[in-house]
């Protein structure tokens, strides 16, 4: 018998309908020599110091380097301990009866990096020691599931890629095990996160808002002339910029002297535009930001959710291009958007045209090639998911479209000494522009609608503006702007040529930087404000606490990259890897150790009055540090948010003063006192000079 492990039961019930494996079981289906099985993504993982008997933070236990990793499966907490997963331990029980039947093993998990990873830490915590053959497809239509299972290939084929994921696991568990403990232990309280990936990033970020915040605006002033041609009006800036008003002030006054300003000279050029590339996941996610406002997370998760539905291939890409096999389905599949009403009449517009190659090259393809709609129509679709599958799909048509031919036009004015420029542009042939309307081409800041103008003509004096400038910032991080520095490690690259080049020193994997950016939300040391993200006091305390330290290190972090797709390939040995990534283990938590934490979000507070222990503030709650007390009070009360001094009160004298503002579920607002009661749960109490209500509390639920 044969059995097949998919990632997910979705996924395992696509398979078994093909190869005919249609009787359900508990945790499998079974039937035609076949008996196709499943994970619930990551079943088993490496365990916890507390596997290696080290329990607690303690200094005298860094650095913590395992000399053999152990692998457990997922846990769940209950209570105060973490246990085993019912649900995990149930269908690991079923996995391995069924690799005991096994004669061969198909391995159907994702292909890439972590999908290797999840059947080989299951494969190996259940001790397996059966012959396994690999699936390794792009999509999970019937057809490439079909071909996918006639062109099997040894699992050993893979085993670099797994020595890579596996190098990726034990770095980011030595790294944020020891980084996170000795920065805890420095800070003497709270608990403060840190990993391999993680923090760079947050340290880009971080950067970014300080340089925004610190920086000072220089105020210039330039003029713009207006004129016309015609019955075609347009103005045009002063070539220079200028320190002082009062400079400005007087050569405005010598320009609205003048009666003409003659053209010094006119520039065309005509510009052809190569349609963009096709998406790659970063680039799929930074786009569906800037454009929609979803998240990096959002958009795996929605174009996960297309490619199990099989219309989208294989998103966790880091490729923009495809192969010259694959190049030849494209017209067939170009031709199905006939059908799809919003691309319809520009693809009737295609026929005989030629197709655009540019996105095709066979030596740019490693694991996967870029993201494409498959010959499946998408049917059915929520209102986001049609955005994701109408970008890729429109995507695909500019990218196999012809280049848009533009016009560009820059024209020299002398008025009074001054030189002013006027920049115009006019599309020629719109070309791939056509998809979405050219209409959506970014404007050029000052570009102008210019009339026929020549060389020596002369042309009036309209009028005159001064206009009061100031210098910008760099703006804070969007998702789409983080996204674009993790890839290229924050170097500012905008050639699309470069930064491919530099993919391969980027820091995360496409699969992983959407998981980055949502752990630093989840750890509280990141807020989104409108689209921008901004680091909280706690966030921006860790940053300052570790900025100049190693595992900030944004380029170090880009070689490790490029290090484990040096091992994936063959052309380096994870044991070296793992040799090196202990050596920086040891130097960083003897870096964290040493240093003292100032301005900690997280602060001792008081004493507390359930157990006596001392109570730490947090950003959200305050809490008693004994875990056997545990007694927490949330920050937020009926819309409120209790300060530290009301906390104090709270917790110091039973009951804050009066605290004004909270809000009626019916709407309005009232003003309380909150207190303990004899449970330590937090009630409301009313001022006693109010009519009906003195002596009366009101527990929270």
């Amino acid at each position: 018998m044969k059995v097949c492990i998919a990632e997910k039961p979705s996924v395992a019930r696509e398979i078994a309908a093909i190869v005919g494996a249609t009787t359900k079981k508990d945790g499998y289906l079974e039937g035609n020599g076949y008996a196709v099985t499943w994970a619930f993504g990551h079943l088993v993982g490496l365990a916890m110091p507390e596997a290696y008997g080290l329990t607690g933070f303690k200094a005298e236990n860094l650095p913590i380097l395992p000399k053999e990793f152990i692998l457990q499966p997922r846990q769940i907490k209950e209570g105060k301990e973490y246990k085993n997963d019912p649900g995990v331990m149930k269908q690991l029980k079923v996995i391995k009866e069924l690799f005991s039947r096994a004669d061969r093993i198909v391995v159907m998990t994702d292909a890439g990096r972590e999908g290797e990873l999840i059947f080989r830490f299951i494969y190996s915590y259940l001790d397996c020691k059966k012959p396994f053959d690999r699936l390794w497809i792009s999509s999970l239509t019937d057809r490439a599931i079909r071909e996918g299972l006639q062109n099997l290939r040894p699992g050993s084929d893979y085993d670099n890629l797994y020595l890579s994921a596996r190098a990726r696991s034990h770095a980011d568990y030595v790294v944020g095990i020891n980084a996170s403990q000795a920065l805890s232990i420095s800070a003497g309280s709270g608990v403060f996160s840190l990993g391999r990936v993680q923090t760079p990033t947050l340290a880009m970020i971080c950067s970014r808002y300080l340089e925004n915040k610190d920086f000072k605006p220089q105020t210039y002033f330039q003029l713009k002339l207006h004129t016309a041609k015609d019955a075609t009006s347009f103005s045009a800036l002063s070539l220079d910029k200028y320190d002082t008003r009062t400079k400005a002030d007087e050569l405005y006054t010598l320009v609205n002297s003048c009666g003409t300003a003659n053209v010094v000279s006119v520039e065309r050029k005509e510009a052809n535009q190569e349609p963009p590339l096709l998406y790659d996941l970063t680039t799929l996610q930074k786009e569906a930001n800037s454009k929609h406002g979803f998240s990096a997370d959002k958009t795996l998760t929605i174009a996960q959710a297309l490619y199990e539905k099989a219309v989208l291939s294989y998103p966790r890409t880091g490729s923009r291009y495809i192969s010259t096999d694959v190049f030849d389905e494209i017209p067939q599949l170009l031709d199905s958007l006939k059908s799809y009403s919003r691309f319809s009449a520009y693809v009737f517009s295609m026929e005989n045209a030629p197709l655009n190659i540019r996105s095709v090259d066979d030596k740019k393809i490693t694991d996967h090639h870029a993201i494409i709609i498959t010959e499946n129509k998408p049917g059915e679709l929520s209102p986001d998911e049609r955005i994701i599958y109408e970008m890729v799909a429109g995507r695909m048509l500019e990218a196999f479209s012809k280049k848009c031919k533009k016009e560009n036009t820059v024209v020299s004015l002398e008025c009074g000494g001054v030189i002013f420029t006027a920049r115009g542009s006019i599309i020629l042939s719109a070309g791939w522009r056509g998809v979405f309307g050219a209409q959506e081409e970014e404007k050029e800041e000052d570009a102008t609608v210019l009339p026929d103008i020549t060389q020596g003509d002369s042309l009036p004096v309209k009028g005159c503006d001064v206009l009061e400038k100031q210098t910008k910032p760099r703006p804070l991080h969007t998702e789409s702007s983080l996204l674009s520095a993790m890839e290229t490690c924050s170097k500012e690259v905008e050639d699309e040529a470069e930064r491919e080049a530099l993919k391969e020193s980027g820091i995360g994997t496409p699969a992983t930087r959407a998981a980055i950016i949502e752990t630093l939300f989840s750890r509280e040391y990141i807020v989104r404000e409108k689209k921008s993200l901004v680091p909280t006091n706690k966030g921006l305390t860790v940053y300052l606490a570790v900025k100049d330290k190693r595992i900030a290190d944004v380029s170090m972090t880009g070689e490790w990259e490029s290090a484990l797709n040096k091992i994936a390939s063959g052309g380096m040995d994870a044991n070296t890897f793992h040799k090196g990534i202990e050596v920086y283990v040891a130097q960083i938590t003897t870096e964290l150790l040493s240093i003292s934490i100032e301005g900690a979000s997280n602060r001792t507070g008081c004493k507390c009055p359930k157990c006596s222990g001392q109570v730490v503030f947090y950003p959200k709650v305050a809490k008693c540090r004994n875990e056997d007390c545990g007694l927490t009070v949330f920050r937020s009360i009926a819309g409120k948010e209790l300060t530290d001094v009301q906390l104090s009160d709270l917790f110091g004298k039973g009951k804050t003063g009066l605290v004004k503002g909270f809000n009626k579920k019916a709407g309005g607002t009232f003003d309380a006192i909150i207190a303990f009661d004899s449970e330590y749960k937090t009630v409301f109490e009313f001022p006693k000079n109010k009519p009906g209500n003195a002596g009366k509390g009101k527990k929270r639920k």
